[in-house]
């Protein structure tokens, strides 16, 4: 059983970029954390590596398109520490090109990954994960700047984070006498692996180099570079904090001022 100043952490694609940061930043905080990813070994072997930095770590793999898999991935957690205080919903995927081009499969695919599994976190996090019964929780999902402005050829990836951000205000206002915070934090340009990946993409379809679209991209961001995935999980890290009390509801941007907005 956790200390009773522990409080437990769920964080979802947990095993690289954004995700692997946050886990980090939380672990420091001084939270027990759980983390899901698709892949068993990627899970075994993150966890085994944070827990030789001495932090209280533990996972289990996660489908977060899965109803089956995140009721057991929250019931695993609870089991394995204890009642859910915060939630990170960090597992998404990116998708795009063509509008008139794009299938069915890839359209849901998108939305599934990116919106309707923030869903099932949360849902199963308030319930199975205890949250819902207590007078403090933290609600953490990981939207876009494509959240809030439209991307090109990205269609399916900026209508799931939109559906993001909305959920955010909505389940923010409804839980807010509650105690429990809801936010999104919406990164601009993180250099991650799902960032090399869009870079892949756009040089397809522009018949273009990687080097040119990491140029074009960086010269659209005020500060001129990408963001890093420990600059996201500090705001993470913020929001999961008792000081962040009265922020509830908001969609906050880490991007180098690539979105004013």
């Amino acid at each position: 059983m956790p200390q009773q100043d522990q409080r437990v952490a769920l964080v979802t694609g947990a095993t690289s970029g954004i995700g692997l940061a946050v886990t980090r930043l939380l672990a420091v905080q001084g939270h027990q954390v759980f983390i899901g990813a698709r892949t068993t070994e990627n899970v075994v072997g993150t966890v085994k590596r944070l827990r030789e930095e001495g932090m209280d770590v533990d996972g289990a793999t996660l489908d977060v398109c899965s109803d089956d898999s995140v009721e057991a991935f929250v019931q695993a957690a609870v089991d394995r520490f204890s009642t859910i205080d915060v939630l990170v919903n960090n597992a998404g995927r990116s998708g795009g090109g063509v509008t008139a081009d794009i299938t069915d499969e890839l359209w849901e695919a998108v939305i599934d990954t990116n919106l309707n599994s923030v869903f099932r976190m949360t849902r199963a996090s308030l319930n199975a994960g205890g949250m819902r019964h207590k007078q403090r929780g933290r609600i953490i999902n990981i939207a876009s700047t494509a959240g809030k402005q439209g991307v090109v050829l990205g269609a399916p990836y900026s209508a799931s984070k939109h559906g993001v951000v909305g959920f955010t205000k909505a389940l923010g206002n409804e839980l807010a006498p509650t105690g429990i915070t809801v936010n999104a934090v919406c990164p601009g340009y993180v250099e991650t692996q799902m960032a090399q990946r869009v870079r892949q993409g756009y040089a397809e379809v522009w018949n273009t180099s990687e080097d040119a679209v990491l140029e074009k991209f960086s010269a659209k961001i005020p500060l001129g570079r990408y963001s890093t995935p420990d600059e996201v999980a500090g705001l993470v890290g913020y929001l999961a904090s008792d000081t962040a009390a009265s922020i509830t509801s908001q969609a906050l941007n880490v991007c180098g001022g690539l979105g004013n907005f």
